[in-house]
């Protein structure tokens, strides 16, 4: 059948996630290719000292996502979404949405914020295992530990991922990648870690709270499982034109680490992947336990289950963009004509041609603060001196490290200290979008080949759309690796790009001036300015 075709029979398949400033929506055909897409911008608001988004604007955010699917589906094929196949939702990891009933208690707490260090401190301690900030579970505990009053009302904590799939299907689930990073998963059961649930419900017992740890948190699924169907309330939630049917099954939510891993097929072990974009993070499927914990590294599974090593970094390419923004400024000045794609063209490919360790110049592109280095707040600042080789090629390369400058630091964690192996890395995301010098920059970071495939561009709702019809197609129950080996890849592994010795030694010569002048950006942080 054709794509409209596809889409009249319901044997379409969509896929949604919440990404940091784009909420995209993306259907598939029965071949797994993108056939319409949607989408729609948004953006963190900073409130009393937190990074949030408020309740109407997740809502506001899906309506106008896809009614924007709608029109482009409407303007390619001339129809209606009335049926699909399956439905997949995925959103931005971590974070703290706790509930009472439907009530959501406080303001979504996001994955950006840092006030959460003595929390993940204490825990890090209790489970000896490395519990980041960002975690559900710091974030509850700092909240028991600032005396909250609305720690004793919950009844429900979950994810953003996890919330919209609770509303579109009235099932409190959660696929295994984001449950995750709540707490830590046991790889064997598959399930939140029991020992630590123990142990943290023992922490907490004296405050007399009238709930338990499991008792709050969503059912783990792995990929696959039924995670209930669209509900006529859901229907009405995601469609406000009502054409869309209820019924549609609706696979396990995850966080946008597990799309990214799906999309880039990096599920199966001695593959990773790295996504670059607001944020950053690399996974690596582990072979094995690492030796010891390091806060560092995250812990995390693949949404079958499979321990990965992440390394995740508040901060990517939004200063980087910042940058960008006051040389489009200046052409509009000038009165030329803005091309945006050929703004990043330029000066990007133009950054390839500067000295190898950027002159000397530094760039900190810290935007909020920066767990891995020690950062509880951001400053961006670039840093030179009068003796650096100070031109525009320079520059620009400088803010191309800066943004995988703390990857490379976790990593190196990995690969030099661990000894981890891994056959293929494969990036996706904003970095990518000009072809071949976010690749190898990050090649250059990592010391390792980087791979970047045709659908990067498509992301995480990509992946959780092919997780949705993993749920629904997968007919000779293959497991997930082969499901995207076999069936959605079939051998297509990407471009690679190898790094250059003298691209290696010039990043790592860039790595010591970075890590010298981080006294520099604690100092900025440390007198406010």
């Amino acid at each position: 059948m054709n794509s409209r075709e596809i889409i009249t029979s319901g044997k379409a398949i969509l896929g949604i996630e919440f990404g940091s400033t784009r909420i995209k929506a993306v259907l598939i055909d029965d071949e797994n290719r993108p056939i319409a897409q949607g989408s729609h911008e948004w953006e963190n608001q900073l409130v009393d000292g937190l990074w949030t988004y408020s309740v109407e604007a997740i809502w506001n955010g899906l309506h106008e996502c896809y009614a924007d699917l709608r029109k482009d589906v409407m303007a390619q094929y001339g129809v209606e979404i009335e049926n699909l196949a399956a439905i997949g939702v995925s959103a931005m990891m971590h974070g703290y949405l706790p509930f009472k009933g439907n009530e959501m208690l406080v303001p979504f707490r996001t994955w950006r914020n840092t006030n959460t260090g003595k929390a993940a401190a204490e825990l890090s301690e209790l489970f000896n295992y490395n519990i980041p900030l960002r975690w559900s579970i710091s974030h509850i505990y700092q909240a028991i530990l600032n005396g909250e009053e609305h720690v004793k009302d919950i009844d429900f904590l979950t994810t953003l991922a996890g919330y919209i799939h609770w509303q579109l299907t009235g099932e409190k689930v959660l696929g295994v990648g984001d449950a995750s990073g709540m707490i830590p998963v046991d790889p064997e059961t598959k399930n939140y870690d029991a020992t630590m649930v123990e142990k943290f419900n023992a922490l907490v017992a004296p405050k007399g709270f009238g709930w338990t740890l499991e008792a709050i948190l969503p059912k783990v699924l792995v990929a696959g499982e039924d995670a209930g169907r669209l509900t006529e309330e859901g229907a009405r939630l995601l469609d406000a034109s009502g054409h869309l049917k209820a019924g549609i099954p609706v696979c396990p939510p995850e966080g946008d680490a597990g799309t990214g891993m799906v999309a880039t097929n990096a599920v199966k072990q001695r593959t990773g992947n790295v996504s670059a974009g607001t944020s950053s993070f690399s996974m690596i499927v582990l072979e094995k336990n690492l030796s010891k914990p390091n806060e560092m590294i995250d812990m995390v599974t693949t949404p079958d289950g499979s321990l990965v090593a992440m390394v995740h970094c508040n901060n990517c390419t939004s200063d980087l963009n910042a940058w960008v923004g006051l040389f489009r400024q200046y052409q509009e000045l000038l009165g030329v004509p803005v091309d945006m794609n050929e703004v990043f063209g330029k000066l990007y490919n133009n950054a390839l041609t500067g000295d190898a360790d950027c002159g000397g110049l530094v760039s900190f592109n810290y935007i909020s603060g920066e767990p891995v280095t020690g950062c509880a707040e951001g400053r961006p600042l670039f840093v030179r001196s009068a003796n650096d080789s100070f031109n525009l090629a320079n520059f620009m390369r400088a803010h191309l490290y800066g943004s995988v400058a703390v990857l490379k630091i976790g990593n190196d964690v990995l690969f030099n200290e661990e000894q981890v192996k891994v056959d293929r890395i494969t990036g996706h995301g904003g970095l990518f979008k000009t072809k071949g010098v976010g690749q190898r920059v990050l090649a250059a970071a990592l010391n390792s080949p980087i791979s970047v495939m045709e659908t990067a561009g498509e992301g995480g709702a990509w992946g959780i759309a092919l997780l949705a019809a993993f749920a629904v197609n997968n007919e000779r129950g293959l497991a997930l690796p082969d499901y995207l080996d076999e069936v959605v890849f079939a051998g297509n592994e990407g471009v690679e790009i190898v790094p250059t010795a003298e691209d290696v030694a010039g990043f790592d010569a860039y790595i010591e001036n970075y890590k010298s002048a981080l006294a520099i950006e604690k100092s900025a942080i440390a007198n406010k300015k």
